[in-house]
């Protein structure tokens, strides 16, 4: 079971929110392992599984770049640590901004022109795939769309580190 099916919600790349909670609240009263306590060990063991999943299914919904991973890992076509090579474009402009960055030093009036310019490249990517992610659909997004998928998600991370450095430089 995954967590679309335990959710009874179609795989999809970006969760409506507003469903969730709802639907959290009556699967926790279903899957409480308090309601078991009579059961066999096997019944208690399964409805402990489906509890602690529930709980990691909601947080995964909630974050969508988790979302995004976790329905990429369901097709097989991401894998944990794997190394992705990123388009040399990409990374030629993720360089420029960490070098600006690293001159920085310690002048923080740089920082909102940098933050702005790390918001507006996360934007044109999500732009690439928004249609995918927005209206994914089981049978009829191909492969192909979803590889473009995984290729946003991983220049997203990349981009969530340097956001990283640049709070730590704040």
């Amino acid at each position: 079971m995954n967590y679309f099916e335990l959710f009874e919600i179609p795989v999809q790349l970006k969760v409506d929110k507003a469903v969730l909670p709802k639907k959290y609240f009556e699967l926790s009263r279903k899957y409480h392992p308090d309601y078991f306590v009579n059961e066999n060990a096997e019944a208690r063991a399964d409805v402990l599984e489906k509890s602690a999943m529930l709980n990691k299914a909601l947080k995964t919904f909630q974050q969508p770049d988790e979302t995004i991973k976790y329905v990429l890992q369901l097709k097989e076509l991401l894998k944990e640590e794997e190394k992705y090579e990123l388009p040399p474009d990409f990374l030629m402009e993720v360089l420029e901004i960490n070098e600006e960055l690293m001159e920085m030093g310690s002048d923080k009036t740089l920082l909102p022109n940098l933050e702005l310019r790390i918001e507006q490249l996360e934007e044109e990517i999500y732009e690439s795939v928004k249609e995918i992610v927005e209206h994914y659909q089981e049978s009829v997004t191909t492969k192909k769309e979803l590889l473009q998928v995984k290729e946003y998600y991983y220049k997203k991370k990349y981009l969530h580190r340097i956001r990283q450095q640049l709070t730590v430089k704040a």
